[in-house]
């Protein structure tokens, strides 16, 4: 069973290139459609210059550097509403060396709005090109599975709002979307600095039949679910909870977020990678006692056993067929300045788990100029996108990433500098127990 809810709030990102005015389009969303506060409003009208034009990327640029230098570099979140529905904003870089945050605000969203600059698009080729950090922030979304993308294509007031041009840049963009497998994907003509198509219908654009940004925006359907198959329960445990030693009750309770299904009292688990069977006598969620519990709840279990359980281990329905494994495949995303290499072992933290990995073998790295997948490479280097096999130290249990976001997402760490290397997708696991 699902429910699904239409307008619960909604996460989205700006993504795109440098200076395709994404912060310039949240700052225009934000103040057309009154979310503004006094004294954000009086900080916008220091920013008029002598046409009268308001820099709106202060709204959402707080970094002194990023002020300074005129680029998003952290990932800055805002938060508004509607009569409609509540968001949450996040503007991502679009700076090549900041892709990793990027990928951070990307992870969680619902919807991605992908801007380009149509100023930049050099409309003598045919068919004409996109600039690879737009390819880039595209395929990542695909592999992160965004369900919704709209492309904002911005400026185009600087090319007199031509529909010829608008129509060649959204061909250019479905024939990338057809080849990375992108499948939601509308087009809006706008102007964040002049606000059209933003909050309201523009008169500059009487050949566009569709709506503005905020419209479709408010109308996104969240995808959202609760799964309440109990097969499909899996809780990683985060903390183990004892009482005072000096009582005489024994307490222990184990505490996470159920990240998938169900659980209820006397319900059979198991645990895994140890592989013990038990039974649910208690579960406390943070109003009480309860009888069942679903996912993206944070409960205590208690078993009716004592059973060696620590943090990293998953509690399952002993239904499940899932089991742990040391091999799995998946999509990195490599965010260090230093190439991957595979004579290293790294820190994998997976859920609350973290064991030493090993990369088996790269299998493809994505050509973000020739949108296709090459097998020479025996690295991967800075803002790379490849297929990878991990062989690891301890068994984990993995899902795959299309399954849920949630079991199925890791990143790497240099166990050296503790920095976060990459950001990994599980494709698929195998659940041989090969020597390490």
């Amino acid at each position: 069973m699902s429910n699904l809810n239409q307008y619960a709030p909604l996460r989205f990102i700006t993504a795109g290139s440098v200076d395709d005015g994404k912060s310039t389009l949240i700052g225009r969303l934000l103040y057309d459609s009154k979310a503004l506060l006094t004294d954000q409003l009086n900080n916008l009208a220091k920013t008029k210059n002598q046409s009268e034009v308001i820099d709106f990327s202060v709204l959402t640029d707080g970094l002194e550097a990023e002020r300074e230098q005129g680029i998003t570099i952290d990932v800055a979140y805002r938060y508004f509403s509607t009569a409609k529905r509540k968001f949450i904003i996040a503007d991502t870089p679009g700076h090549e060396q900041y892709t990793r945050n990027m990928v951070t605000g990307a992870s969680t969203a619902h919807a991605a709005v992908v801007l380009l600059d149509a100023s930049q698009i050099d409309f003598n080729q045919e068919p004409v090109q996109l600039l690879p950090q737009t390819k880039r922030h595209s395929a990542i979304l695909k592999h992160l599975r965004c369900p919704h993308v709209l492309v904002a294509v911005n400026k185009m007031d600087l090319l007199g709002f031509s529909e010829d041009k608008f129509n060649a840049i959204v061909r250019a963009y479905e024939t990338l979307a057809e080849q990375l497998g992108l499948n939601d994907v509308r087009f809006i003509p706008i102007s964040a600095l002049n606000g059209d198509n933003i909050v309201h219908k523009s008169d500059n654009t009487p050949w566009y039949q569709g709506g503005a940004l905020l419209g479709i925006l408010e109308d996104l359907p969240t995808g959202e679910f609760v799964q309440e198959d109990k097969a499909n329960f899996h809780f990683p445990v985060q903390f183990v909870l004892r009482a005072d030693g000096d009582k005489q009750d024994d307490f222990r309770g184990y505490q996470g977020r159920i990240e998938a299904g169900q659980v209820a009292v006397g319900d059979e688990i198991r645990v895994e990678p140890s592989g013990h069977v038990s039974r649910v006598s208690e579960i406390i969620s943070p109003n009480g006692i309860v009888q069942s519990a679903s996912s993206g709840e944070q409960v205590t279990i208690r078993l009716s056993d004592d059973i060696d359980i620590s943090r990293g281990d998953t509690l399952i329905s002993s239904h499940s067929k899932r089991m742990p494994t040391k091999e799995i495949k998946a999509t990195l995303c490599w965010f260090d300045s230093r190439a991957l290499n595979p004579a290293r072992k790294y820190l994998l933290k997976h859920t609350t788990q973290t064991v030493f990995a090993k990369v088996d073998s790269i299998d493809h790295v994505w050509d973000v100029h020739t949108l296709s997948n090459f097998t020479d490479k025996d690295t991967l280097n800075m803002n790379d996108l490849g297929e990878v096999t991990l062989r690891l130290q301890k068994p984990i249990l993995a899902t795959p990433y299309a399954e849920n976001t949630a079991t199925g997402s890791f990143i790497l760490i240099d166990e050296a500098t503790y920095h976060t290397v990459a950001g990994g997708m599980i494709l698929e696991n195998d659940s041989e127990d090969d020597d390490w």
